[in-house]
C-alpha cells in the first residue's frame, strides 16, 4: 500500500507540473485572493462561478483550478481583517482580535507577514496530513456520531470563557444570544416558524455575513470615523514596519513553530469532521493558544502576534482536512466541499473506497493542488504586503466610505434581499453598544455559527439515544450496548474550561478585597451595563415562555439556551450588585480593539457605559454629535439605495462622503470613487451577475430593467 501511495503521489505531482494545469491553478489562486479580500464573498461564491467552466476540462485540471481558488481564500481574507478590522470571510474573524490592534500600533506589516507565513506553513501541514492520513482516518471518522459532534460544538462554545478576557460570564451570555438568534426561521424538525416576526426574509434564518459584518465592521469603522484617525495610530513607525515588518512576522512564525503545528493539526482534524466548518475552527485554535501560550491572558486581544498565528495556521490547514470525508465517504466537510464533490461527479469520479485505491492519483492531485496553491498564494501576498500595509496610512475620510460601501455590497451577498441591509444596520448598532459596554462580541458570532449544528446534533442525539448519549455506555439499538467514552470526557474538559477562569477571577478579587467588606449591596453597580444585562435576562425569559407553546423539537434548543443564559446573566447581576469589586485596572485609552472585548478587567469593574471611552480628548458633546453623524451616513446610504439601487448608491455615497465629510479635493474624490465603482461594477454586475433588489427608480422606469448594462434598479 505504501508503494502504491508513493507511486500515486509521484504520478500526481508529474501531472500537476504541466504548464496548462499550473496555469489554471495560478488563475484560480488569483481569483481566490481577490474574493478573500472583499468582505462578504468567499470560496463558495468563487467555486460556484468556476464550476460551469470545468465541464470540458480533464479531472486533474478541473480539480486543480477549483482547489487553487479554495485553498487561498483564507489567506487573503487576512488583509481586511488586519487593516480594517473587517472579516474578509467568517474564517478570519478570530484574526481581527490581535491583527487589527497590531495595525493600530504600527505593526500592520508584521501582522500580515506572520499571517501569510503561518498560513502557508499551516496549509502545507494540512496537505501533508491529508496525504498520509486518508487511509488511517477512515475508521476514526466512522466512529464519530451526533453525540460526539454535539460535544465538540459545546466544547467550541466553552472557549468563549477564554475569548472574553476578564468577563467570562458576559462571554457565555453573548454566546447564548448567538445561539438564540441562530434558531430564527423555519424549524427543520417540526416546521414551526420561530422569531420571524411576520417577515419572509427570516423564514430561512439570518445569514451569517450581514451579522458578522455588522458586529465587527460597523463599530470599528465607526470608531475610526468618530476619532478621524487612520488605521495606524502610530504612523511614525510605519516606514520601518513597511520595510521590515514582513520579515519580523516570518521570524515570529518560525519562533512559534510548535504553536503553528499544533493549530494546523487542530484545523486539519476539525476540518475532517463534517459540519464543523471554517467559521468555528479558527476560534477553537485561537482559544487553544490563549489557554496554552505563556502570558496569553495578559496579551491576547491586544495585539499579540501569536493570536494571529494561531488563527491563520488553523484556517488554512482545514482545507486539507475537509477533503478527507469528501474523498473517503462522499460527505462534504464544508459547503465549499459540496461544490468540489459536484466537480467529482461531473468528471465521473465516485467518492469512497475507489478514491483510496484505484484513483489515488486523483486524490494526490488534490493534495498537491492544496500545497502548491498555498505557496503561490502566500508568495503573491508577500510580494504586495508592503503596499498593503500602507493602506493603514490612508486618511479615514477616504478609507471609511470605500470600506463601508463594499461592506454594504458584501452584506447583500448573505441572501441577496433588502433584509441583509436591515440586519447589517441592526447588528452594527448592537455591536457598537456592546463595545461601549465592554460586552465581548466574538462569543455572539461563535454562538451563531454553531447554533444550527448544536440544534441538529442535540435533536438527533436525544431522539436516537434518549439520555444515554450522555453516558459512557450507549445503547445503539437491539440491545447493542457499546463503550462510548468520548462525550463524557469532552464535557468534563468543557466544564473545567468554563468554570476555571470564573473561579480564578473570584479568587483574585477576594485577595484584592481582604481589607474591605466583600459582600453587601453595591449601589454604584446600578448603571447602563447592569440595565443591559437585565434587559437580556428579560429577553431570554420571554423567549423561554414563548417557546413553551412549540413542539418538542422546536423548543428544545431555545429553552435550553434561555435557561443557560438566565443562569449566566443572573450570576453576573448578583455578583455586580452584592460583591464588592476588586481594585479596578486601568483601561487603555488608545482605542485598540480587544480592550473593549473584556480586556483584563474584573467582571464587576467592567460595568459602565462610557461613550468617551477610547475616543481620546474629545468632549462628550462632540463625540455624541459624531456618533449621530456616522449612523446618519449609514442610514443615508440605505435610503439612497432604496431609491436608485445598491450599486449606483455606492458611487453617490462615496462621492458625497469623501468630498463633504472627508473634505478631500474633487480630484481625489472622483478618482477614488470612480475607480472603486468601476471595479465593483465589473465584478458584481458583469462577472458575478448579481440580481440586484428592486428600487423606486426601476418601478418608475421599467425599461431600465430590460437593458443588461443598466439593470441595477
Amino acid at each position: 500500500m505504501e508503494v502504491d501511495m508513493l507511486g500515486s503521489a509521484v504520478l500526481a505531482f508529474n501531472n500537476m507540473m504541466s504548464l496548462e494545469r499550473l496555469g489554471f491553478l495560478s488563475f484560480g489562486v488569483l481569483i481566490g485572493l481577490v474574493l478573500g479580500v472583499i468582505p462578504g464573498l468567499g470560496g463558495l461564491v468563487g467555486l460556484s462561478l468556476l464550476l460551469p467552466f470545468t465541464f470540458n476540462m480533464d479531472p486533474y485540471t478541473a480539480l486543480a483550478f477549483m482547489m487553487g481558488l479554495q485553498a487561498v481564500v483564507v489567506t487573503s481574507d487576512t488583509i481586511p481583517a488586519v487593516l480594517f478590522g473587517v472579516p474578509g470571510t467568517v474564517g478570519s474573524a478570530a484574526t481581527i482580535l490581535d491583527g487589527y490592534p497590531m495595525a493600530r500600533k504600527g505593526e500592520a506589516g508584521r501582522a500580515l507577514g506572520a499571517a501569510f507565513s503561518s498560513s502557508v506553513v499551516g496549509g502545507l501541514w494540512g496537505a501533508l496530513l491529508l496525504g498520509v492520513s486518508v487511509p488511517v482516518l477512515r475508521p476514526i471518522v466512522l466512529e464519530i456520531g451526533s453525540p460526539e459532534l454535539l460535544a465538540i460544538c459545546v466544547f467550541g462554545l466553552s472557549l468563549v470563557a477564554v475569548l472574553s478576557g476578564g468577563s467570562p460570564l458576559k462571554g457565555l451570555a453573548g454566546a447564548c444570544i448567538g445561539l438564540l438568534v441562530a434558531t430564527a426561521g423555519d424549524d427543520p424538525q417540526t416546521g414551526t416558524l420561530r422569531w420571524t416576526f411576520g417577515s419572509l426574509y427570516l423564514w430561512d434564518g439570518l445569514p451569517v455575513v450581514p451579522l458578522a459584518l455588522g458586529l465587527f465592521a460597523i463599530p470599528e469603522l465607526g470608531d475610526m470615523a468618530i476619532t478621524k484617525q487612520s488605521i495606524n495610530v502610530n504612523a511614525d513607525d510605519e516606514k520601518r514596519d513597511a520595510r521590515f515588518g514582513q520579515l519580523d512576522g516570518i521570524k515570529d512564525t518560525f519562533r512559534n513553530w510548535f504553536l503553528v503545528l499544533r493549530c494546523a493539526s487542530i484545523g486539519s482534524f476539525l476540518g475532517a469532521v463534517p459540519g464543523i466548518g471554517a467559521s468555528v475552527i479558527d476560534w477553537i485554535a485561537y482559544g487553544h493558544a490563549a489557554r496554552t501560550e505563556k502570558g496569553a491572558p495578559e496579551t491576547f486581544g491586544k495585539g499579540d502576534v501569536r493570536g494571529v498565528i494561531a488563527s491563520e495556521s488553523s484556517n488554512n490547514a482545514k482545507e486539507g482536512g475537509a477533503l478527507v470525508p469528501t474523498i473517503a465517504f462522499g460527505v462534504p466537510g464544508s459547503a465549499s466541499m459540496a461544490l468540489i464533490l459536484g466537480a467529482f461527479l461531473i468528471h465521473g469520479l465516485v467518492p469512497g473506497p475507489e478514491m483510496l485505491t484505484k484513483r489515488l492519483d486523483v486524490t494526490y492531485t488534490l493534495v498537491w493542488s492544496v500545497a502548491i496553491a498555498n505557496i503561490f498564494g502566500a508568495g503573491i501576498c508577500f510580494a504586495f504586503a508592503n503596499q498593503l500595509a500602507k493602506v493603514a496610512l490612508i486618511r479615514i475620510g477616504v478609507l471609511a466610505p470605500v470600506v463601508l460601501a463594499i461592506t454594504y455590497i458584501g452584506a447583500f451577498q448573505g441572501s441577496r434581499q433588502w433584509g441583509d441591509i436591515y440586519a447589517l444596520l441592526i447588528f452594527g448598532l448592537i455591536g457598537w453598544i456592546m463595545k461601549r459596554l465592554r460586552w465581548p462580541r466574538p462569543p455572539l458570532i461563535l454562538g451563531f455559527v454553531l447554533g444550527g449544528l448544536v440544534e441538529r446534533y442535540m435533536f438527533i442525539s436525544v431522539e436516537r439515544y434518549g439520555a444515554d448519549w450522555l453516558w459512557i455506555w450507549r445503547d445503539f439499538g437491539d440491545g447493542d450496548i457499546r463503550f462510548a467514552p468520548y462525550v463524557p470526557i469532552i464535557f468534563a474538559v468543557t466544564l473545567y474550561g468554563v468554570l476555571s477562569p470564573i473561579i480564578r477571577g473570584y479568587i483574585s478579587r477576594a485577595k484584592a478585597n481582604q481589607a474591605s467588606s466583600k459582600f453587601g449591596f453595591q449601589k454604584e453597580a446600578v448603571n447602563p451595563d447592569l440595565i443591559f444585562a437585565l434587559l437580556l435576562f428579560a429577553l431570554f425569559a420571554t423567549a423561554f415562555t414563548i417557546a413553551s407553546d412549540w413542539e418538542f423539537g422546536a423548543r428544545l434548543i431555545p429553552q435550553v439556551v434561555s435557561v443557560s443564559a438566565m443562569i449566566f446573566i443572573g450570576w453576573l447581576v448578583l455578583s455586580a450588585l452584592f460583591i464588592a469589586p476588586g481594585e479596578k485596572e486601568e483601561v487603555d485609552p488608545d482605542g485598540i480593539p480587544g480592550r473593549g472585548e473584556g480586556g483584563t478587567e474584573p467582571v464587576q469593574s467592567d460595568v459602565h457605559f462610557d461613550i468617551s471611552a477610547d475616543y481620546g480628548d474629545l468632549s462628550g458633546g462632540e463625540i455624541t454629535r459624531r456618533v449621530v453623524n456616522y449612523f446618519a451616513w449609514l442610514l443615508a446610504f440605505f435610503g439612497i439605495a432604496a431609491v436608485i439601487g445598491l450599486l449606483p448608491a455606492m458611487l453617490v455615497y462615496m462621492v458625497c462622503y469623501i468630498r463633504f465629510q472627508g473634505k478631500e479635493s474633487w480630484r481625489i474624490t472622483l478618482l477614488t470613487s470612480g475607480g472603486v465603482w468601476i471595479v465593483s461594477y465589473l465584478l458584481f454586475h458583469k462577472l458575478l451577475i448579481i440580481p440586484w433588489p428592486q428600487t423606486l427608480v426601476g418601478d418608475w422606469f421599467p425599461v431600465l430593467r430590460t437593458i443588461p448594462e443598466l439593470n441595477m434598479f
